[in-house]
């Protein structure tokens, strides 16, 4: 119990010291608001990628329909809220919650027949579910109005706050820390490693790739209300295959199974972004596009194993057991 409140206190002056330090600097104006902005939507990344990381990372699953289960949560928590919510800060958060658990339901009703494939099979059903799920958001109207179709979603209240996403990603980072350092932990990491000997031992592998999988998606489902009510705009190309393409760079970049390289990835991939927006002259915004790719050939040519191999940051370690 003594340790559970160390860690604990340890988590909440964390959480207080990076969500003040921010709200601070923007409040005296030495970050402007298009700069937290950014930052918020880093930390919705960051969230989504540590995700794909137990999915891919960790687990072994060559998912390429991350961004569809982005998109299922945030337009159930934003119906939610738009329906329900008005401003209310508790309803917010029961909408994020909900949109975390209809992207695990739907993980766990899609994993049942597509996570019995492996490797390009895996990849090419979870693609194809990201594409069925373009075209049901793109649909969407035909049977709930409010969700705006091809036209996309409006009349989503902003609630999305640096607390609120400081506060997830925490969380997030908590979560994916004490399951990789756990006995599910291992045994997912075993059926990335060799799925045939985790059988052979008596892992039951399939069970596991389903926490995996559940898993993942459920941060992608809470990500994706963060970030519907952060821009308090949706469009199903928010959510298209090349979405779920720039969290797997991010995934690769930043190192399979290594929560460290994936945070900093995320981060450093979309104040890239935007810094190339902000330095290149405005008839060369788009040479951002061919600057970028050079980059991440030249990374993976120097760092194949990722931005920080298999180093974490100190409070992210397991604890060491004899």
């Amino acid at each position: 119990m003594a340790e559970f409140l160390r860690n604990l206190a340890r988590i909440l002056a964390a959480y207080a010291l990076l969500a003040g330090s921010i709200v601070l600097l923007a409040a005296t104006g030495v970050v402007n608001p298009y700069w937290v902005q950014i930052l918020e939507l880093a930390c919705v990344v960051a969230i989504s990628a540590q995700g794909l990381n137990v999915i891919y990372g960790y687990t072994g699953l060559f998912s390429l329909g991350h961004a569809a289960f982005l998109g299922i949560g945030a337009y159930t928590a934003a119906y939610l809220m738009k329906t329900y919510g008005g401003q209310s800060q508790a309803v917010f958060f029961t909408a994020l919650l909900a949109g975390g658990g209809a992207a695990a339901v739907i993980a766990c009703l899609i994993g049942l027949p597509a996570l019995r494939l492996t490797s390009d099979y895996l990849g090419i059903a979870t693609l194809g579910f990201g594409i069925i799920m373009k075209v049901v958001f793109d649909n969407a109207d035909s049977f709930l109005p409010e969700l705006g179709g091809a036209r996309g979603m409006t009349g989503i209240t902003k609630m999305t706050t640096v607390p609120w996403v400081v506060f997830f990603l925490l969380v997030s980072l908590l979560i994916v820390r004490n399951t990789i350092h756990s006995s599910y932990g291992r045994a997912i990491i075993s059926i990335r490693e060799d799925e045939i000997a985790a059988e052979t031992m008596g892992i039951d592998t399939f069970r596991y790739k389903m926490v995996g999988f559940v898993m993942g998606c459920a941060f992608a489902g809470v990500a994706g209300g963060l970030y519907a009510h952060l821009y308090a705009f949706l469009h199903p190309s928010n959510f298209d295959f090349f979405k779920s393409i720039d969290i797997l760079v991010i995934v690769v970049l930043g190192g399979l199974g290594n929560m460290s390289g994936v945070l900093v990835a995320s981060f450093g991939w979309i104040f890239l972004l935007e810094g190339l927006r902000v330095v290149l002259p405005p008839g060369y915004v788009e040479l951002r596009w061919v600057l970028i790719p050079v980059l991440l050939i030249v990374t993976m040519l120097l760092r194949p194993q990722g931005l920080f191999g298999s180093r974490e940051f100190p409070f992210l370690r397991g604890r060491l057991y004899r």
